[in-house]
């Protein structure tokens, strides 16, 4: 794991991959070595919906001294939208309550910024205000979905956009590493 320092990257794939997991183990490494002020974990993942989404939480219950940030409610809009409307509702509610968890990191960066699920900000958030906030981090971790079991956004366009600031923002990274099923 020491190999992921000072280095920014993207771990990508299909739900149920193992995604998280690696993040949880990455965490572990950081809590063992002794870098827990160093750490800033935003954790935007859905609670566990049709199987679907999870916290960093569910693999990890001791986060230690690391700053732990979820906002109060993130939404699953694909799974829970019944069109293109509620769907599109969904991610803006999600934008809407994790922004100033973005915005608290950017006013107090630590070294090392973990996000959980970053795919689920950008269906409609801003895709330079996440990049400012992985700039001022020395090492980035981040999961991302990519993949077709969540495709169907019922014509709501997230999931096109969804892939292009995921590829503008793999540009940026060290690694990006792939989960495969």
């Amino acid at each position: 794991m020491r190999e992921f320092i000072g280095r920014k990257t993207l771990l990508t794939g299909e739900v149920g991959t193992g995604k998280t997991k690696f993040l949880a183990r990455f965490i572990e490494y950081l809590l063992e070595s002794g870098y827990e002020k160093e750490v800033t974990l935003i954790d935007m993942a859905p609670n566990r919906f049709q199987g679907v989404g999870g916290s960093v939480k569910e693999y990890l219950k001791d986060l230690g001294g690391i700053r732990y940030l979820r906002p109060p409610i993130v939404y699953a809009p694909r799974l829970m939208g019944r069109d293109a409307l509620e769907v599109s509702r969904y991610c803006e509610e999600n934008r809407k309550n994790i922004e100033p968890l973005l915005d608290t990191y950017i006013l107090n960066p630590t070294n090392i910024l973990l996000i959980n699920d970053l795919t689920i900000y950008l269906h409609t958030g801003d895709l330079e205000k996440m990049l400012k906030a992985i700039e001022l981090s020395k090492t980035f971790m981040a999961t991302a979905y990519s993949g077709v079991k969540l495709r169907d956004d019922k014509g709501s366009g997230i999931s096109e956009r969804e892939k292009t600031v995921t590829d503008k923002l793999k540009e940026k990274m060290d690694l990006v590493i792939h989960f495969y099923e």
